[in-house]
């Protein structure tokens, strides 16, 4: 199969992304974290702060910061147990599960997170976040700032970085369950992650900034994993500096670095890990996916790559002027809820929707290395949305333009049954939901500039702004559930997305709940 044609199925034909005959070995399924054999661990505080306000300078970068600021980000923060669910492996009693405080699917987590640490009492050097035992796993000792500024083609400067996060994907823990389908699923919960390490850093006064382009090959080894198993998908820098002073480094676009050149200045390392599976399945497609998106050049690296909004013709909604909302992170993610059938219509006003679009937008700007040094930053993505029963909002279908804080009304009416018959599957009844939203993308995931990792940049950013939309719905007491199972050829229609060329990319109903009888606990002291 060709790779235009497996992205294809990904989207418009998903039953092709998983064979007929394929059996999930739910007894062999692997652990939802990886974990690290025989090497030096240092322990990270469980005493984590319950609140996570805005700080007006920032928090110190102690190893226990670190910790609390990983642990909101990634850590096992609830111990779930659903009585009413259906186990769709059939097996009787309750279904529980270890929680995080961001959305995964089918709560599998397919993600690792590793961390570059330069702070007091603890060695310099490359960790592993070991997030069943909160604590972090030395991989290599030293350090690695011109190493990891010349894999991002010296656009950082390091010595002002306290701390570089990478974000990987480890193809097996999802591709278990949902085979060639994962591929796509990880690029969302990766976005996923990092929006929610972007608001958490904000909360501690860190800047931060997301490069999508780096060496591929030179960055797995410094971590010393195999890019058959695993792969680093993001590398986030973090500093107590305005980025302006760090993100792109005095030395930016100062000759071509190859990764093969990196690789021989370290020497290798490989550590044992335990993931349970005692037979993993060959995944050729994902692999060959991961082959074709990597960069071995920094000469490979574009920029200003930005998405054009076309709206002539459409009649505006202006929105009400509204504040941007002040919350409490860490509770906002503890009461994060992704409704199915708890869903209750009700009756919104237009100052609420505001709210919602508004802080979700604003707070999805970030650094980034797919601009130019010292550019604005512009979207790439667009935000739709169906409405229904919204006071001060006629019916109908919208985009939302961010920057003039109104509503293009492209195609007026209920749109709500047309939703429902998209739905591949009856989880969720959208006759119950005030706002279908819809992230939008260019449909060939500027694949002209950026090949193959073009696809997986557009999911991660389509994640990231996902993460964004259920933050602003738990601030204002609503639930949003994110849906891959549903048509987009329905949603292309209602929108006339194919006239821009574009598609949508995921959809996520939002509104008020009833709880689900479940039990749940925090994984906190």
């Amino acid at each position: 199969m060709s790779l235009d044609k497996f992205l294809s199925n990904l989207h418009a034909d998903t039953d092709k992304s998983r064979p007929p005959d394929w059996e999930i070995d739910w007894e062999d399924a692997p652990l939802t974290y990886k974990l690290y054999r025989s090497l030096p661990v240092v322990p990270l505080s469980s005493e984590v702060p319950l609140t996570l306000e805005r700080r007006e300078s920032p928090a110190n970068t102690d190893l226990t910061t670190i910790g609390h600021l990983l642990w909101h980000v990634y850590g096992l923060a609830q111990l779930s147990q659903n009585s009413a669910a259906k186990s769709v492996n059939l097996s009787a009693g309750p279904v529980q599960m270890y929680r995080r405080f961001i959305p995964s699917g089918g709560g599998l987590y397919p993600n690792e997170l590793y961390v570059y640490l330069k702070t007091m009492n603890t060695p310099y050097g490359i960790y592993h976040y070991d997030a069943a035992h909160h604590r972090l796993v030395l991989l290599r000792e030293g350090n690695f700032d011109s190493y990891l500024a010349r894999t991002l083609g010296n656009r950082c400067d390091m010595s002002h970085c306290f701390c570089t996060v990478f974000v990987s994907v480890m193809f097996w823990k999802n591709f278990y369950k949902y085979n060639d389908f994962a591929y796509r699923l990880q690029g969302l919960d990766s976005g996923v992650l990092i929006g929610q390490l972007l608001e958490v850093t904000k909360r501690f006064g860190y800047e931060s900034g997301v490069y999508f382009q780096y060496l591929d090959r030179a960055v797995n080894h410094l971590l010393g994993i195999s890019e058959n198993e695993e792969s680093v998908y993001a590398v986030i820098p973090l500093s107590m500096e305005p980025a302006i002073n760090w993100f792109y480094g005095g030395n930016y676009g100062n000759g071509e670095v190859a990764a093969v050149d990196l690789c021989r200045e370290l020497p290798g390392v490989q550590h044992e890990h335990f993931i349970r599976s005692k037979k993993v399945k060959e995944y050729p497609m994902l692999a060959k996916m991961n082959e074709e998106s990597m960069l071995d050049s920094t000469e490979r690296f574009r920029y200003d790559v930005t998405e054009n909004h076309v709206d002539s013709g459409m009649r505006s909604v202006f929105m009400p002027r509204v504040e941007r909302l002040s919350y409490d992170l860490a509770s906002i993610c503890r009461n994060r809820y992704s409704p199915e059938s708890d869903f209750v219509l009700s009756k919104l006003n237009a100052s609420t929707v505001a709210s919602l679009l508004q802080e979700a937008t604003a707070s999805f700007y970030y650094y980034n290395d797919l601009k130019g040094p010292h550019k604005k930053s512009v979207p790439r993505l667009s935000l739709y949305c169906c409405m229904y029963n919204v006071e001060g909002i006629p019916d109908g279908a919208y985009r939302y333009d961010g920057a003039s804080h109104k509503l293009h009304r492209i195609l007026p009416g209920d749109h709500r049954f047309r939703l429902q018959e998209g739905m591949s599957l009856d989880n969720v009844n959208l006759f119950q939901i005030p706002l279908c939203m819809h992230v939008a993308g260019e449909k060939d995931y500027f694949k002209s500039a950026l090949g193959y990792r073009g696809y997986r940049i557009q999911q991660m950013e389509a994640g990231m702004l996902v993460q964004h939309l259920l933050l602003a719905a738990s601030a204002i007491g609503m639930g949003g559930r994110p849906l891959l199972g549903y048509n987009p050829s329905f949603c292309d229609e209602i929108y006339d997305l194919a006239h821009y060329g574009k598609t949508s990319l995921i959809q996520i109903p939002i509104g008020h709940y009833r709880n689900r009888p479940r039990l749940e606990g925090g994984l906190h002291s």
